[in-house]
């Protein structure tokens, strides 16, 4: 037995925190007919998919030749690839029962060690793009060590590895923008369109196909639910939950840092006082808002790239009918609080437990 996995076996420590995330199937009311669970089951899988269509269609009709147009549609997509990719950063963690506030910063450094590397060193685009997606990875390793390793906090460490980078990134920057990110590079990510749609949406859904089938569809993700699930469980099925929880961490990395390497190419030059909590909130508000379809009750690859793009699409529409930047930040506020509150309603078990132990 590894250190690692004998200190799991004892707990975290003392008042130490982690999160309880547990999908159990809904119970049938009593009185109920047969098959009453499976429908209601059916219906609440596909509720968010059907609010975005009702929501595409309202705008539609209030904003005609506006909403429903090529380009509008090719930003909705495109813009929010790194979003995307942060969400499916932070769904990792979160299937283990662990959490990982210091993604948006994680993303931030990639983008601006890819900055300093190309524009400031003349670092070759593609070596400079390999560089910041390792610092991510190592930002995540640090994370895991602490975490897994010496069992931490993960609100405390990740909390802390935020002001450590958030801090870093200030140091490396000199506090001042960073551009202009080869213009080549930024030209087929963000230019480039396929089927009128920019390049990055399509890397975007690489990576939640890729999430999707690791997490779906193979042993390793099945592990990562059963850690999730219970970890006492797990470890008397024979996983290694240390080791799962540590991969977990460096997936995460791994996913933030290319969103970051995204990011730099989109804006072309890099901001230090941009991403942090800014970019991390609105990911994980549609990690829980993704958990109430395709799967209920779980987090998963699908639910949240759809989240993504209901949450994009109300933003964009509020904006088209000339809303202030606040009711953005309202909407997303409140559709994570229904996300979370609405399942509960509709009877026992249903959505994620979200709960301290």
């Amino acid at each position: 037995m590894t250190a690692t996995d004998d200190h799991e076996r004892r707990g975290t420590g003392s008042g130490a925190t982690a999160l309880a995330v547990e999908g159990s199937a809904p119970g049938r009311p009593p009185g109920a007919r047969p098959g009453y669970g499976k429908t209601a089951r059916r219906i609440e899988a596909w509720a968010l998919p059907v609010m975005w269509v009702l929501l595409v269609i309202a705008f539609t009709i209030d904003q005609p030749g506006l909403f429903m147009t090529t380009g509008n549609w090719a930003n909705i997509l495109g813009s929010q690839a790194v979003l995307l990719m942060l969400a499916l950063a932070s769904l990792i963690p979160l299937v283990m029962r662990d959490f990982d506030l210091s993604l948006g910063a994680i993303t931030t450094l990639a983008a601006m060690t890819l900055a300093i590397l190309n524009v400031e060193d003349h670092w070759n685009i593609a070596l400079a793009c390999v560089v910041a997606v390792v610092v991510s990875m190592c930002c995540s390793a640090v994370n895991a060590l602490l975490t897994v390793r010496f069992g931490g906090d993960p609100f405390v460490i990740t909390l802390g590895m935020l002001t450590v980078l958030t801090g870093i990134i200030y140091l490396i920057s000199g506090s001042a923008t960073v551009g202009v990110v080869s213009p080549g590079f930024s030209e087929i990510i963000f230019i480039d369109t396929l089927a009128g749609i920019p390049i990055e949406f399509y890397i975007g859904l690489v990576v939640m196909l890729v999430v999707w089938y690791i997490l779906a569809l193979t042993p390793a993700g099945q592990q990562a639910v059963v850690v999730g699930e219970s970890r006492e469980v797990a470890k008397l099925s024979g996983v290694r939950v240390g080791r799962a929880r540590t991969i977990g961490y460096i997936a995460a990395g791994f996913i933030a840092g290319l969103g970051g390497v995204v990011y730099a190419a989109t804006t072309g030059s890099v901001d230090p006082t941009t991403g942090g909590t800014a970019l991390l909130l609105p990911a994980v508000a549609a990690v829980f808002l993704g958990s109430t379809c395709i799967t209920p009750g779980r987090f998963n690859a699908p639910g949240s790239a759809i989240a993504v793009y209901f949450l994009a699409s109300g933003a964009a529409g509020l904006e088209n009918l000339g809303a202030e930047d606040y009711v953005q930040q309202l909407f997303y506020g409140a559709a994570l609080i229904v996300a979370v509150i609405l399942p509960k309603m509709l009877g026992p078990g249903r959505g994620v437990n979200f709960k301290l132990m």
